[in-house]
C-alpha cells in the first residue's frame, strides 16, 4: 500500500504550478499607504484583515527615517474576508486612515487596470509592450494605441488594438490632447505609457493622471539629455550608457524614478552600436517599470518612489 502511494503521488514539481495557479485565480485585495511613522500602524493594519479572516499573503514595509515617514504594501485573499469588497474602502477611511493620517490606495485583483499607449515613429518599445501582453505576462487592459503620427498604425493593426492619430502642431496641441484626455475617459483609461512619444504632456493632461504617466528616457538621468543623446554619449568617449523610466510631472524629465539600468559601452562601439544597445535598453527598462505599475508595486512620495519587491 505504501509503495502504490509512492507511485502515485505526484512529484513536488509537479504539483508546484498547480498550486501558483490556484493562487493566482484567488481574488485579493491590495492595499498601498503612507503616513507619518508612530507605533502601532503594523499591527493595526494587519489586525483589521486577520478579525475579518483575511489571508495575508504579501507583506513588505518600510521607514524613512529622516522624512519619518512609513510605507507599506499589504495584500490579502478575499475568499473568506467578512467586510464586503465594495465596503472595505469605506471601512479602512473611517477605522484607520483618519486617525493615522494615512494616504492610502486600494485595488483588487479582478479589476484589470487599463493603459493606454501613446507613440511617435520609433516601435521598439511599443513592440515589447505589446508582445508581453499578447503573451500574456501582464495583467492588464490595452483598449487604445494614441499616436501624433500614422508610422506605427501598422504595429496595433497587427495586434488588433484600436489606433487613433491626433497630428499636432503648435497651433492645434491644446484642441488635440482635448480630444485625446476625451477619448481616454471614454475607454475608462487608468494610466498611459509613452513608448518615446515625441511631444511634450501638457499640464491638464498631467494633473488628469498624477503618477499615472510612464515616460521612457533615453539615458541615465540627467546626463546627455536632448535630441541625441547617443551621439554626444560618443563623442564623450563614456563607458556605460542607461535608460531611465519615470513618471511624468510639469517639471520635464525629473519626475519621480520608477527603474534605470546600464549598459557598458568601450572604445570599439560606434555610435549605431550605441543606439542598438541603449533601444534594447529602453525596452527592457520600461517594461520593467510598467509590470511594477501594473502590480501595484510603485509607492511616489514627493519626488521619490518606494518600489515593494
Amino acid at each position: 500500500f505504501f509503495f502504490f502511494l509512492m507511485i502515485r503521488r505526484p512529484p513536488r514539481s509537479t504539483l508546484f504550478p498547480y498550486t501558483t495557479l490556484f493562487r493566482s485565480m484567488m481574488k485579493t485585495a491590495k492595499l498601498l499607504l503612507h503616513c507619518p511613522d508612530q507605533p502601532g500602524i503594523l499591527a493595526e493594519v494587519t489586525d483589521f484583515i486577520t478579525v475579518n479572516k483575511g489571508n495575508i499573503i504579501y507583506l513588505d514595509q518600510y521607514v524613512d527615517h529622516v522624512e519619518n515617514i512609513f510605507f507599506m504594501r499589504i495584500e490579502w485573499e478575499l475568499e473568506s474576508f467578512l467586510v464586503p469588497q465594495e465596503k472595505i474602502e469605506d471601512y479602512f477611511e473611517t477605522l484607520y486612515a483618519q486617525k493615522y493620517g494615512m494616504s492610502f490606495r486600494l485595488y483588487f485583483s479582478d479589476v484589470k487596470p487599463r493603459m493606454a499607449i501613446f507613440v511617435s515613429k520609433m516601435p521598439h518599445c511599443l513592440f515589447d509592450l505589446l508582445a508581453r501582453y499578447t503573451a500574456g505576462e501582464w495583467n492588464v487592459e490595452i483598449p487604445l494605441i494614441i499616436s501624433n503620427h500614422p508610422d506605427l498604425q501598422h504595429v496595433a493593426e497587427r495586434f488588433g488594438i484600436p489606433f487613433h492619430l491626433f497630428p499636432i502642431t503648435k497651433e492645434t496641441k491644446e484642441e488635440q490632447e482635448k480630444k485625446e484626455m476625451e477619448l481616454l475617459a471614454k475607454h475608462k483609461v487608468n494610466f498611459i505609457v509613452l513608448a518615446r512619444y515625441m511631444q511634450v504632456i501638457s499640464e491638464k493632461m498631467i494633473d488628469a493622471y498624477p503618477n499615472r504617466i510612464i515616460n521612457i528616457h533615453h539615458s541615465f538621468l540627467p546626463a546627455f539629455v536632448g535630441a541625441k543623446p547617443y551621439h554626444a554619449a560618443f563623442e564623450r568617449g563614456v563607458k556605460i550608457i542607461g535608460a531611465t523610466s519615470h513618471y511624468v510631472t510639469t517639471e520635464l524629465d525629473a519626475g519621480p524614478i520608477i527603474e534605470q539600468d546600464v549598459v557598458r559601452i568601450t572604445h570599439k562601439d560606434t555610435v549605431q552600436d550605441l543606439v542598438n544597445k541603449g533601444k534594447d535598453l529602453e525596452k527592457i527598462v520600461l517594461s520593467r517599470a510598467v509590470q511594477k505599475h501594473i502590480e501595484r508595486k510603485v509607492l511616489a512620495y514627493k519626488n521619490k518612489t518606494v518600489i515593494f519587491n
